[in-house]
């Protein structure tokens, strides 16, 4: 994974890439990282469960 940081609108945001060439990175900003770390066992139930079902 590759990690990078932005703005948006003056606002930082974390960016994720699977790869430097990654088209679709996935980002957010601090608002929604809150709501992630405040969700992550939901978030790990959910992978694990989805995992499970193959």
């Amino acid at each position: 994974m590759i990690y990078d940081r932005s703005e948006y609108k003056g606002k930082p945001m974390l960016v994720i890439k699977r790869s430097e060439d990654d088209k679709f990175p996935f980002s957010f900003g601090i608002a929604k990282a809150k709501m992630i770390l405040e969700s992550i066992e939901e978030i790990k139930q959910f992978v694990k469960d989805c995992e499970a079902q193959g």
